[in-house]
């Protein structure tokens, strides 16, 4: 006879549900999730990096297939262990997929400019698979030291650099999208909002995200009849989608991960900060569902991510695996364990047999953009329910960072845009291009924009925003020593530029940002100076904040 973490006696005989009703929905809403992802991220292939047909639906999606089956099926594998460990019937899986922040790093960052390069989308294929081979390893040998962070950092600060990823990356661009074309995304939103906020159960038990696509298509389709277009489908569109389809299997790709090295030098750069990135956002995670009930052992957790990202990438995958931010979300909604197995069954289906293109044509993204802002609320509620109401000035300092990274990232996609458009109609010469993007960034505060503000702050946000949480909550708890310590963390990560800083190195010997890094330190050595006078006899407390007694 064991026992659960509650003290309740557990029968030795337990066998958790695999099933229940709760996972239509989370199916539903999850499989959507992960749909949208590899659908924008077949755009990014086909599109940006305009990679042939035969390499997109030949080799990369059966390779992102087997590496997102692979990781589903575990952490279906690791809710069951923890129902039967605890005889609960409430246990949820962790979710999981293409790291979307990575997708577009990798894409833009890494495979992008070596195809411009070298004029061969192949070759940058291949370097995507040797960034993700370093960031595999960095996973892997992260998973040991995470507890321990996960440990000395308050839940506030993981919480809180959470919601400022859920509030800006995940939230703002399917907020922005619903509006674009209301008929469909206000529509869609409200199907979801009174279901899974509101409790509004829908006949025969039918997911509110299943109904919610399927109203979004029918408005899509019927709007056609009368012209209007509302979310660009047509049967042209469909017909030209089931060109790709097929079947496909995942074939090793170990020669092409090995000849890409020669672009070691550009990988590491990006690979080493975003493989902490990752390490950071995946104890964030496991926070996260620790928070709402379900305890998973952190190494396990990243080292799996580590090693199906390795299959992956070994198979032909350039993208990254992660634990993804939303399990509280699927949980609330009646998720547990078999939506995760059934939604890696359903990526094998859609990756293997080619009809990411046919989905694509079929329903209107704008449709599934309102599951994605219920996650993002979802996330950024909890790290405020979840945390001591004192805390919540910390989680609102760690959301800072965030802002300024994803306010950074609209002005450099607006500016990047219009030299384009410049240089399309003629009006700007390829010699002027870096003077006019200097020239206009230069020109922001004047018009109250403060671009290099947001470019310092928003570095490294993720781990900015930990810290600046942490420093927060050991003010509000007047632990000065502590939050002396993670202001000294602070100093180490900026004069290294994995914080604040757009590239990892020492910059000219000083740090790459070497003022913020001074300032962290000044405010390390500050905090360390109050945390000695807190105990001793001479420290006045401020009449309104009384300090506690001093140590006997």
């Amino acid at each position: 006879m064991s026992t659960s973490g509650t003290g309740t006696a557990v029968k030795a005989d337990f066998k958790p549900v695999l099933w229940t009703p709760g996972d239509w929905n989370a199916f539903f809403g999850f499989g959507t999730n992960i749909l949208v992802n590899m659908l924008v991220l077949t755009g990014l292939l086909r599109f940006v990096l305009k990679m042939p047909d035969s390499l997109v639906f030949g080799r990369i999606l059966p390779a992102l297939g087997l590496m997102m089956c692979l990781s589903t099926f575990y952490y279906a594998f690791l809710a069951y262990r923890l129902a039967q460990k605890t005889g609960r019937s409430d246990v949820c899986a962790l979710p999981s997929g293409v790291s979307v922040p990575h997708m577009f790093i990798v894409t833009f960052v890494i495979m992008l400019p070596v195809t411009i390069k070298t004029g061969d989308p192949l070759k940058g294929w291949s370097a995507g698979l040797v960034w993700v081979f370093f960031q595999s390893f960095i996973l892997m040998i992260g998973g040991f030291i995470a507890p321990l962070i996960r440990r000395i950092t308050p839940r506030a600060a993981l919480l809180g650099t959470l919601a400022g990823v859920s509030v800006t990356f995940i939230s703002m661009r399917p907020a922005l999208e619903m509006y674009m074309t209301p008929q469909i995304g206000l529509v869609c939103f409200a199907i979801i909002l009174v279901s899974w906020f509101g409790g509004v159960k829908y006949p025969r038990g039918i997911p509110a995200g299943l109904i919610a696509i399927a109203v979004g298509m029918i408005i899509a389709w019927g709007s056609n009849i009368f012209g209007l277009g509302l979310g660009g489908l047509s049967l042209k569109g469909v017909g030209d989608a089931f060109a790709s389809f097929g079947f496909s299997v995942p074939i090793p790709a170990v020669g092409y991960v090995f000849s890409g090295f020669e672009f070691l030098g550009v990988i590491l750069v990006t690979a080493i900060p975003f493989g902490i990135y990752d390490l950071v956002e995946a104890m964030d995670n496991v926070e996260s569902a620790e928070a709402a009930g379900d305890e998973y052992p952190t190494t396990r957790v990243l080292t799996a991510d580590g090693i199906v990202s390795l299959i992956g990438c070994l198979m032909g995958n350039p993208f990254i695996n992660a634990v993804y931010i939303g399990h509280p979300g699927w949980k609330a909604m009646g998720g547990r364990i078999g939506y995760s197995a059934a939604t890696g069954v359903m990526v094998v289906l859609l990756s293997w047999f080619g009809i990411i293109s046919v989905l694509l044509a079929l329903v209107p993204v704008v449709a599934i953009s309102p599951i994605l802002l219920y996650i993002g609320m979802l996330i950024g509620a909890q790290a405020f329910q979840t945390t001591p109401l004192k805390h919540a000035p910390a989680i609102v300092l760690a959301l800072t960072p965030h802002l300024a990274a994803w306010a950074k990232l609209q002005i450099d996609t607006m500016l990047g845009s219009t030299i384009t458009a410049a240089q399309s109609v003629g009006g700007l010469a390829a010699d002027k291009v870096a003077a006019v993007k200097t020239a206009a960034i230069a020109a922001l505060p004047q018009q109250g924009v403060l671009y290099h503000g947001l470019e310092v702050m928003g570095g490294g946000s993720i781990l900015a925003g930990l810290v600046l949480g942490a420093i927060g909550v050991f003010v509000i708890e007047r632990d000065f020593a502590k939050a002396s310590a993670f202001a000294l963390a602070g100093a180490a990560l900026t004069y290294f530029g994995f914080m604040h800083g757009e590239a990892v190195g020492i910059g000219g010997g000083l740090g790459v940002t070497p003022a913020v890094a001074l300032a962290y330190a000044v405010v390390a050595a500050g905090l360390f100076a109050l945390s000695r006078l807190a105990t001793g006899e001479h420290y006045v407390a401020h009449p309104d904040m009384p300090l506690a007694a001093p140590a006997e």
